[in-house]
């Protein structure tokens, strides 16, 4: 029963990473309709800038502010500078295509995946990089006999509480409301007078500045990062958007966690279940869809009367 609750409590930590990146992917798609393609390689933008602040002057950042003052600060400008790439990405590769159409829109997408992949691997290079560990939080304790480690209950407890202030804008505050109104119809909400711009500046800049903070608590947790991981990750969690309901906040997150626990559940009972674990979660994921096609929540769309 240790061993279930051990595969529980990493699957909950891996599932937040997954639903912070799935929410950026469910707010684009919910206002535009594209699907961001470049979102997953913001994630692993993230993860670098996040390592280049930890490691700064040999861990300066750490010795100035401690572990935990180290992490926070190191997030808050990661949020910050990911949320501007972000804008910048809308501004360069989408803005001058929105008149063409969604298909042209998808391959600029992709060229922007592979563009930022590139840049990271020209900046960094192709090796592995790896979070020195004296700049990661070691302290552990036994509970009911599971290990568990501070940096995990930080994750969970931080993943939450970033999940739920989300939450809380998109679906309780006036702004929230116009978010939607705009992802159920945009010519409409436009004659309301909800300027969209401002909209599709929130979802561009927040979108990807969550995924940036998940790109470094990843890199805190697995310890290592490499140049090409946002295109598995930013797969994951957009099976994550359609397994929840594309375009639903609330669905993203509970897609994310439970790809997260199905993930780690399937690695950690069935033998070479890490070499199968993503074959298990698609197959899973087709499942869900032939069963119910809007994913388990299902999707936002606006109803015509």
């Amino acid at each position: 029963m240790g061993i279930f609750f051990e595969q529980l409590l990493n699957g909950l930590t891996i599932g937040s990473f997954y639903a912070l990146v799935a929410l950026g992917y469910s707010m684009v798609y919910g206002v535009m309709k594209l699907i961001n393609f470049a979102h997953g390689d913001l994630f692993a933008f993230g993860s670098y800038v996040g390592y280049t602040i930890l490691i700064w002057g040999s861990g300066r950042i750490t010795q100035i502010f401690g572990i935990w003052g180290g992490m926070a600060l190191t997030l808050l400008i990661t949020f910050i500078t990911v949320a501007i790439a972000g804008i910048l990405v809308e501004k360069a590769a989408y803005r001058p295509v929105y008149p063409a159409g969604r298909l042209p829109l998808v391959v600029s997408a992709l060229g922007m995946s592979i563009f930022i992949q590139n840049g990271i691997m020209a900046v960094w290079g192709p090796r592995f990089q790896a979070y020195p560990s004296e700049v990661v939080p070691s302290a552990a304790f036994d509970f009911f006999g599971i290990h568990i480690t501070l940096l995990k209950v930080f994750i969970l407890f931080f993943s939450f509480f970033l999940m739920a202030v989300i939450y809380y804008i998109v679906e309780k505050t006036t702004f929230g409301a116009a978010v939607r109104a705009a992802a159920l119809d945009r010519e409409t909400a436009t004659m309301l007078g909800i300027d969209i711009r401002k909209v599709i500046f929130f979802v561009f800049a927040l979108g990807p500045a969550l995924g940036g903070m998940a790109g470094v608590m990843n890199g805190m947790y697995y310890r290592s990062i490499q140049f090409n991981m946002g295109w598995n990750y930013g797969l994951k969690a957009f099976t994550a958007t359609i397994l929840g309901g594309i375009g639903n906040i609330p669905g993203a997150m509970i897609g994310g966690l439970l790809l997260g626990i199905m993930e780690s559940l399937f690695a950690g009972y069935f033998p070479s279940g890490g070499a199968w674990k993503d074959g298990f979660i698609f197959i899973v994921l087709i499942l869900v869809l032939i069963w119910r096609p809007t994913g388990l929540i299902g999707e936002k769309i606006a109803e015509k009367v």
